[in-house]
């Protein structure tokens, strides 16, 4: 993982160029990153029409609200690769880790998993450590212990605020985005010409 431009620019160069390319590639499945498991991987249209035009209107959906964004698994897998080339994914692999906590139903693996979470996000010092203040991180500290699958709404949601106000425009005018959504919207064009009815001669 590159983490300074001064000691890995064509590393870094390369990675925003490469995530600019494989997004354009329609037919094709492809990978982002290294290790992120589900964030990385994107679910391309294929040769059916119909899935090519679901995937186009995600694509342009995803500028209509930061919440569309986050519903796609390929608009998460987007905006997840756009992170990296700005050293912030740890913002979106929090919500996403909170995303995965509330699920769990078992009390034990809910302590568990909160402590492995505020360890690795939250806490001073911590590997991925989230933007956060810290009047939030004493809160979330004493929430675990009485975890609850509540512990983490007010971390993660201004880690959400953040995400919303400050990187998801970027995306959106980022040059790799508007490469993407301009394909997107002449494939959904091409799409609706090929899909019309043969005029009849009579």
């Amino acid at each position: 993982m590159c983490r300074t431009l001064a000691a890995f620019p064509t590393t870094c160069l390369e990675r925003a160029k490469e995530f600019k390319t494989r997004l354009g590639i329609f037919l094709h499945k492809s990978e982002l990153g290294s290790g992120t498991g589900s964030v990385g991987k994107f679910e391309w249209g294929s040769k059916h029409s119909k899935e090519g035009r679901n995937f186009s209107e995600d694509v342009l959906g995803w500028k209509e609200s930061f919440d569309l964004l986050l519903s796609s698994k390929n608009g998460v897998a987007a905006f997840h690769a756009f992170l990296k080339t700005e050293f912030s994914e740890e913002n979106l692999e929090f919500w996403l880790a909170c995303e995965e906590f509330k699920k769990i139903r078992s009390a034990t693996k809910l302590a568990s998993r909160a402590h492995r979470i505020f360890e690795e996000f939250i806490c001073s010092e911590a590997p991925k450590e989230v933007n956060i203040d810290h009047e939030t991180r004493e809160l979330t500290r004493t929430n675990l212990q009485a975890a609850t699958a509540t512990c983490f709404d007010v971390a993660q949601g201004k880690t959400r605020t953040l995400m919303e106000k400050d990187s998801y425009p970027r995306f959106l005018k980022s040059p790799a985005y508007r490469d993407l959504a301009a394909q997107a919207s002449a494939a959904s064009a091409s799409l609706s010409g090929s899909s019309l009815p043969e005029p009849s001669h009579t």
